[in-house]
C-alpha cells in the first residue's frame, strides 16, 4: 500500500524534506519524530525507536536501513510490504573485527600443564608450544629446585629452566595476567606462560594420597578444568603412569613429542636405496662413463634421480647388477660412482672382509677419507664394532691418516649398578668397553702365520700392546670444551645418547677428525628415551644428504649361526 502523506507543521524542523533530514544527527531525527507524534493523530510513517536500533551501529548504518528513497512528489514514493520494513530494521549490525578474532583465539588456544620430566627433559620446552598457552604448578617448581644440585644433565637441564623463568619474571610485575613466551626471541612461541599464584584444589577420588607430588599435579589440572569449562585443559608429562592416572580421571593428557625426531622408526633413513626392475628402462638412455683413480663414474637421467641423496648407496642385483653410491644429484640427473669390494680378501681391512651387502657399504664408508662422520645402525651381532675398529687400526697404522682413535660410550647399565668403581679414567671406564676387548681379541688372531702356533704367541702380545697404545677410552663427563685434531672418534651405544648430548660430542671434533656413531635403537636404557627422540635418530635425519656424511642400516647378523637363531626365535 502506498505510503500516507509525512505531516506538515509549521515548525523549522518539522519543515525538512528528506535530503535535509538526513543530513542531520540522529538527535535531531528523533526530535522531529517526537514533535510530529504529540502533534498530529494522522497516519504517518514510525517514528525511528532506540530499541529498533542494534547496539554498535553507527549513524550512517540508521540512515542506509531506515532512510526513504527520494521523490518529487509523495505519490512518487516506492511502495513498501509490512513484511520487508522489519527485516530491514533487524539487519545485523557489523562487529568488531579485532575483538571476534580474539574470541576466536582464546576458544582455539589450548592451556597445557607441565609436568617436571617435561622441562628435565628439554630445557627449551617452554617455547615449543606455539600459539597455545602453558601453566606450571607450584609442584612443579618445587621439584625443580630439588634437581638443580649436581653436574649431571638432568641438573644442568634444570638450573637452565630456572634461568629461563627468571629471565621471564624480571620484566613483569603481575604474574596472574601471563607472560608472553616470546620475551627471550622465541617468535614461535606466541602464547602465554601461567604460574599458579594461588591454592588450587581440584575434585579427585578420596583413595588418591594427596602428598604426593604426582597427584597434587592433578589435582590443580582438574582445578584448571574447573575453572575454565569452556577451554581444553593438557597435561604434558614424559611419565606414562602419570598420563594413565590422568587419563583415568577423565583428564587429558598427553607426551612430549616435539624431541620426537620420527613418529616411526621405519621411516628412518637407512642410507641404501633398491633400485626396481625396469630402472635401466627408464635410466638406461644417455648414460655417460667415465673412470678416474680406479673408481667409474656414471651420469644418468631419470625420473628416480630426485629421490637420491648424496652418499646414499643403491644396488641393483637383476641381469646387469649395480652397486653405486650416489656423488651428486642434480634434478633428474645424478652422477652414481662404483664401490670397491671389501668382500674380496685381496681388500681385506685389518685382516677382515665384509660378509655381505650392507657390510661393504659400511666398510666404503669408514675408508672413505671424505667422509668424515658415519652412523652405523643394527641389531647385536651385524659386525658394527669389528669393522669401525678394523678400520681405525688401519687408518692409524698403516696409513697414518689419524694420530688414534678415542672410544667412548655411555655408562647405563643394563642391570643393577655396581657402584662406584675405583682407578683412574680409563680404568674406571674399563668394565664398560668389554665389546671393545672382544673385538680386539678377535683382530689380533690374523697373526703373520694365520696358524695360531705357540711361536708367534710374543708377537700378538706386541702388536696387542701397540694396537692399546693407539686407542684411547674417554668418559663423556669429560668431554666438554676438548677440540680433537686428526682422531678417529668412536661413540658406541649412541642410541642412549640425547640429542644434547650427541651435539656436544660432534661438535668436539676439529680439523682431520673422523665421527663414527654405533647403536641400535631397539636396546634404549636411558629413561624417557624412544626410538624417535634418541639422538641417534636425530643426527642419522639430520646428515643426510650432506656430501661429507654417510649412514647404513646392517640387516643380517654375522656373529654365529646360535646369535642369528636366537635373534629370530627369542
Amino acid at each position: 500500500m502506498p505510503l500516507p502523506k509525512l505531516p506538515t507543521r509549521p515548525a523549522a524542523i518539522l519543515d525538512l524534506n528528506d535530503t535535509e533530514l538526513d543530513l542531520l544527527p540522529p538527535a535531531a531525527q528523533s526530535t522531529k519524530a517526537k514533535l510530529a507524534e504529540t502533534a498530529t493523530t494522522s497516519p504517518r510513517v514510525p517514528p525511528l525507536a532506540a530499541q529498533d536500533v542494534t547496539p554498535g551501529e553507527t549513524d550512517t548504518d540508521q540512515r542506509s536501513a531506515f532512510k526513504l528513497p527520494l521523490a518529487t512528489t509523495p505519490a512518487a514514493r516506492p511502495a513498501v510490504t509490512p513484511s520487508k520494513a522489519p527485516a530491514q530494521k533487524k539487519s545485523p549490525a557489523p562487529r568488531t573485527p579485532t575483538r571476534r578474532s580474539a574470541k576466536t583465539e582464546s576458544g582455539t588456544q589450548k592451556l597445557f600443564v607441565l609436568d617436571t620430566n617435561v622441562l628435565l627433559h628439554d630445557p627449551s620446552s617452554l617455547f615449543r608450544f606455539e600459539e597455545h598457552d602453558v601453566f606450571l604448578p607450584m609442584m612443579t617448581l618445587e621439584e625443580l629446585d630439588h634437581q638443580k644440585k649436581g653436574m649431571s644433565e638432568v641438573a644442568r637441564n634444570a638450573r637452565q629452566v630456572s634461568r629461563s623463568l627468571d629471565t621471564l619474571v624480571a620484566e613483569h610485575q603481575k604474574l596472574d595476567e601471563g607472560l608472553p613466551l616470546s620475551g627471550l626471541g622465541h617468535k614461535d612461541a606466541i602464547g602465554r606462560l601461567f604460574f599458579q599464584t594461588t591454592a588450587m584444589t581440584g575434585t579427585l577420588p578420596p583413595d588418591l594420597p594427596m602428598g604426593k607430588a604426582d597427584n597434587l599435579i592433578l589435582g590443580v589440572v582438574r582445578a584448571l578444568q574447573e575453572k575454565y569449562p569452556t577451554r581444553e585443559v593438557v597435561l604434558v608429562s614424559k611419565d606414562i603412569n602419570m598420563r594413565l592416572k590422568a587419563r583415568a580421571l577423565s583428564m587429558s593428557a598427553e607426551d612430549y613429542f616435539n624431541d620426537q625426531v620420527l613418529e616411526d622408526s621405519d621411516l628412518l633413513y637407512s642410507g641404501m636405496l633398491e633400485l626396481p626392475e625396469n630402472f635401466w628402462n627408464k635410466h638406461g638412455k644417455g648414460v655417460e662413463s667415465w673412470q678416474q683413480g680406479g673408481t667409474t663414474f656414471y651420469r644418468i637421467n631419470g625420473p628416480l634421480c630426485h629421490q637420491f641423496m648424496v652418499n646414499q648407496f643403491v644396488y641393483f642385483e637383476g641381469s646387469m647388477p649395480l652397486y653405486a653410491q650416489v656423488r651428486e644429484v642434480n634434478g633428474k640427473t645424478a652422477v652414481l660412482a662404483t664401490l670397491r669390494d671389501f668382500t674380496h680378501g685381496k681388500n681385506n681391512v685389518w685382516g677382515v672382509t665384509a660378509r655381505n651387502r650392507e657390510q661393504n657399504f659400511a666398510m666404503n664408508l669408514l675408508m672413505n677419507p671424505e667422509c668424515d662422520f658415519v652412523s652405523l645402525l643394527g641389531q647385536a651381532g651385524t659386525g658394527k664394532t669389528l669393522m669401525t675398529l678394523a678400520a681405525g687400526l688401519a687408518q692409524v697404522l698403516e696409513t697414518k691418516r689419524y694420530s688414534e682413535i678415542i672410544m667412548t660410550r655411555v655408562t647405563v647399565p643394563v642391570g643393577e649398578d655396581i657402584g662406584f668403581l675405583p682407578g683412574t679414567e680409563e680404568e674406571k671406564m674399563q668394565p664398560w668397553m668389554g665389546a671393545l676387548e672382544d673385538n680386539l681379541e678377535v683382530l689380533n688372531m690374523g697373526d703373520a702365520d694365520g696358524g695360531g702356533n705357540g711361536g708367534n704367541e710374543w708377537g700378538r702380545a706386541t702388536t696387542l700392546d701397540l694396537i692399546r697404545s693407539k686407542i684411547k677410552i674417554k668418559s663423556l663427563n669429560f668431554m666438554r670444551g676438548r677440540t680433537f685434531l686428526n682422531k678417529y672418534l668412536i661413540i658406541d651405544e649412541a642410541q642412549n645418547l640425547t640429542p644434547k648430548q650427541m651435539k656436544t660430542l660432534i661438535t668436539r671434533a676439529g680439523p682431520g677428525t673422523k665421527v663414527i656413531c654405533l647403536g641400535n635403537i631397539a636396546q634404549i636404557d636411558t629413561p624417557y628415551l624412544t626410538e624417535g627422540s634418541s639422538g641417534l635418530t636425530f643426527v642419522v635425519d639430520r646428515f643426510k644428504g650432506w656430501p661429507h656424511a654417510g649412514s647404513v642400516t646392517l640387516q643380517r647378523g654375522e656373529r654365529s649361526r646360535l646369535a642369528d637363531y636366537a635373534g629370530e626365535v627369542l
